[in-house]
């Protein structure tokens, strides 16, 4: 199973980006999947997660991600608005068959994508 991240970036306070994961090896639409984050001298932090129609998000990207699906592409998105210099970290995506154990410690993971948000 290879969780491919993608769409990481220097970018500037304000701005947009999207985050593609890409799953192989397995088909995880009946999974959930979903995002984390770590930031320099920090721990990694969840950031959203989804399965079937249910979405969480952590409280301080509320509003401002989106996390979505294509099923069809065994992949997960998460849209980034309104970066903040806070948000820079390593993303990394992630899947597992419990939605509770994905926002916890999912058994899937992929490598993570840089993002870097200058102020």
């Amino acid at each position: 199973v290879q969780l491919q991240a993608s769409g990481g970036g220097l970018v500037q306070a304000g701005d947009s980006l999207r985050l593609s994961c890409a799953a192989s090896g397995r088909t995880f639409t009946y999974d959930g999947m979903g995002w984390f984050r770590q930031a320099p001298g920090k721990e990694r932090e969840f950031v959203a997660a989804s399965k079937w129609s249910e979405t969480y998000y952590a409280n301080f990207v509320k509003g401002r991600f989106t996390i979505s699906r294509d099923n069809a592409k065994n992949t997960v998105y998460l849209q980034m608005n309104s970066l903040k210099p806070e948000d820079t970290a390593v993303y990394y995506c992630a899947a597992d068959p419990s939605l509770s154990r994905l926002r916890g410690n999912p058994n899937y993971w992929g490598q993570g994508t840089e993002v870097t948000v200058s102020s």
